[in-house]
């Protein structure tokens, strides 16, 4: 009896993922189908298996629909993964990846750079550092000194709703220095300021995405490790202790982990909003499960469609305009956290 229901339930599964992996390549050639320019599913194919005739659109292909979807599908992964970890350590349904102040660590470093641009114009030309790669640099720094200050938190807190309470705290400190700059700030600096904190995910290169794809890559494979002990956090911090479980070695990992995902994708990407937050219930709900053995594959391959799907309607597929990516995330966002506020009660139990 035991044995064919566990049969049953690894065929459930089965179907599940390799439904979810269907749809995945599915949205993939979409998105490089899609665009200003419309290229047929068919010739995609025949660029990949190197059979292609048309110079151009192999050059799009490569060059520009191939790195966006890429960025897509790391960025919608990487940052619902960020999120199911935050809302396990800290038991909260509305935990995100960016509640420790990591988006603010990275808005300040990349304000810094662009308001004082006029002083840092000498240094771009005299370095040859492109302003991309500048920006990203910043934001790294930025994203690393809240890390770096939330894990002495860590080792000397032992509550994890008093080091919740600092991440929110600095993260406000933070924007209120953002907004500092921005009130001393010249137009056009506050515009390029305001058009990061849209989001991108069009704007990589494929050098760019060779430094960002290793760390978001070994940080999901170290995601998969800390299942277990998320499944021990579950049971709350007490319990999961008495199991065995290294408390602050365990926080320590889930933060460095989370703020490696988070982190390195606003750096590249600039803040992208609501995936981290909606994708782990999503999955919850949709699957009805809390175990994160099952819950880690689910976010992350839910994270990349869901991301996927948005860069498609942003790009209003034939025509020349691009929406900004967090307007189309917030637009079907909002609804959905406004629903989950309103039935909170009821999703304690899954904490």
């Amino acid at each position: 009896m035991i044995e064919s229901q566990l049969d049953e339930s690894r065929k459930k599964w089965r179907v599940v993922f390799t439904s979810l992996l269907f749809i995945l390549v599915l949205c993939f050639l979409i998105s490089i189908s899609l665009g200003s320019v419309k290229i047929p599913i068919s010739f995609i194919f025949q660029h990949f298996f190197g059979t292609s005739d048309n110079q151009v659109w192999s050059n799009i292909i490569t060059n520009f629909r191939v790195p966006k979807a890429v960025t897509s599908l790391l960025a919608g992964s990487a940052l619902a993964i960020s999120g199911l970890q935050m809302q396990t350590l800290f038991r909260n349904p509305l935990a995100g990846p960016f509640i420790l102040g990591i988006s603010s660590g990275a808005g300040l470093g990349v304000a810094l750079v662009i308001f004082l641009g006029v002083w840092l114009g000498g240094f771009i030309e005299m370095t040859g550092i492109g302003r991309s790669w500048l920006l990203v640099g910043a934001s790294g720094v930025g994203s690393f000194l809240v890390l770096s200050i939330v894990l002495i938190a860590s080792f000397r807190i032992r509550s994890g709703i008093s080091l919740l309470i600092i991440g929110l705290m600095f993260g406000s400190a933070v924007s209120a220095l953002v907004s500092i700059l921005q009130y001393f700030s010249q137009a056009e600096n506050i515009q390029a300021y305001v058009i990061w904190t849209f989001g991108s995910l069009g704007s990589l290169s494929w050098a760019e995405l060779q430094v960002m794809m290793p760390v978001i890559i070994i940080s999901l494979i170290l995601s998969f490790l800390l299942s277990k002990p998320l499944n021990a956090l579950l049971l709350g911090e007490n319990y999961a202790e008495s199991l065995g479980l290294n408390l602050k070695r365990a926080r320590m990992l889930i933060i460095v982990n989370t703020s490696l995902l988070a982190g390195t994708i606003t750096a590249f990407c600039g803040p992208i909003a609501f995936i981290g937050l909606a994708v782990p219930h999503i999955a919850r709900m949709l699957f009805n499960t809390g175990n994160h053995l099952l819950l880690t594959p689910l976010v992350i391959l839910l994270g990349g469609i869901l991301l996927m799907v948005f860069d498609i309607i942003a790009q209003l597929p034939g025509m020349q305009e691009t929406l900004p990516i967090n307007a189309v995330t917030s637009l079907f966002g909002a609804p959905f956290v406004i629903w989950l506020i309103l039935r909170k009660s009821n999703l304690n139990y899954r904490f």
